[in-house]
């Protein structure tokens, strides 16, 4: 699966995840209740590593992309 798409299931995640949580929160305070809502802010954590990982992984993609066109030959220089 391509980058983009992986990104765009995460988001999906995220979105999911947090209209569980303002369900939990519109709901009465109970154990339960809590349960549902610490389940759905995990979940949304999870969704945002995931979102924050893909970013980079693209971002780390568009720069070899890049240093390829300028025509480095080690990218990073460095290494």
């Amino acid at each position: 699966m391509t980058v983009p798409k992986h990104l765009e299931e995460a988001a999906a995640k995220m979105k999911e995840a947090t209209f569980r949580i303002d369900e939990a929160r519109r709901s009465p305070v109970t154990c339960e209740n809590q349960k549902v809502w610490l389940e759905a802010l995990t979940d949304y954590c999870l969704a945002l590593s995931e979102v924050q990982a893909y970013c980079n992984e693209s971002v780390h993609e568009k720069l070899h992309e890049l240093a390829g066109r300028v025509g480095l030959r080690k990218f990073p220089a460095g290494s």
